[in-house]
């Protein structure tokens, strides 16, 4: 039987950048499904905080070189690579100056949210899906992790559907107990859709905030997973007007909390 093969999206990843708890779920999860003979690929933002030099990144050609477009606009996209120290592991990192090269994850010097977060968003998700294809990797399960990555399982069901690579692709998306309040551009609808995507798909979206990008995120994922059960309010309100969705908790303080995860992947992929 072949290698389950599972794709790990996130916007930090340690030791490379740790803003938040997520930084070490992405570090310790995909090694300890590699070790039980999974195929693995992780793909992060390279926000400027990242040092190259000293992470040992370098640009992948074959893979750089495509545009994405984000609205009406097109921008260049660079892959870098590094290894994690320690284990048999690739990262890849989606790059691009306008986007990801200040010194600074979501936030400037003044504590503002950045104006063009969502386009961020637009850009690395696009950017992730491309560069699997240009991989010509096929993952049974992408796991997404945080609003960053939101968009990815809306594409899949969509833009993606038909695309070989990801024919039989399941999504799963975990939402960290963080709230960020914020407000995004009015045109966030126009700037995320792609082929096939209609107006009313992105209807989650009309609220232009960080509430909207993790609806589309539950309403379009295979599974979602709850990583706390104390959750804030606010989150718990969503996860109630989600109650007809596939959630599942799973604590990632529980040192078994892999083998809970390996049961959900193979459930997925239709291979347990």
């Amino acid at each position: 039987m072949e290698k389950l093969k599972v794709l790990y999206v996130a916007s930090e990843i340690n030791p490379f950048l740790k803003i938040t708890e997520v930084a070490d779920f992405v570090r310790k999860l995909p090694q300890a499904m590699q070790e039980k003979g999974f195929e693995i690929r992780i793909l992060v933002p390279r926000f400027g905080l990242i040092n190259e030099r000293k992470n040992k990144l370098h640009e992948v050609v074959r893979l750089s070189g495509i545009n994405i477009s984000v609205g009406d606009e097109e921008k260049p996209l660079m892959i870098k690579v590094a290894s994690v120290p320690n284990a048999k592991l690739q990262v890849y990192f989606i790059d691009n100056e306008d986007y990801f090269h200040r010194k600074s994850v979501f936030f400037d010097n003044n504590d503002q949210f950045y104006d063009d977060n969502d386009e961020r968003a637009i850009f690395f998700c696009k950017g992730v899906l491309e560069t699997v294809k240009k991989l010509g990797w096929s993952p049974d399960i992408v796991h997404c992790n945080d609003w960053m990555t939101s968009l990815i399982p809306l594409y899949l069901k969509t833009t993606y559907k038909n695309d070989p690579v990801f024919k039989n692709t399941k999504t799963v998306f975990s939402i960290p107990n963080q709230y960020i309040p914020c407000k995004f551009s009015e045109d966030i609808i126009n700037k995320v859709k792609m082929v096939d995507i209609e107006e009313e798909m992105l209807h989650h979206l009309q609220s232009a905030d960080f509430d909207g990008f993790l609806r589309i995120g539950i309403a379009y994922s295979d599974s979602v997973i709850k990583a706390d059960d104390n959750y804030s309010e606010t989150l718990d309100k969503l996860f109630t007007e989600f109650s007809n969705r596939n959630i599942n908790s799973i604590q990632i303080n529980n040192e078994d909390y892999s083998e809970s995860y390996y049961h959900l992947y193979t459930e997925l992929a239709g291979t347990l």
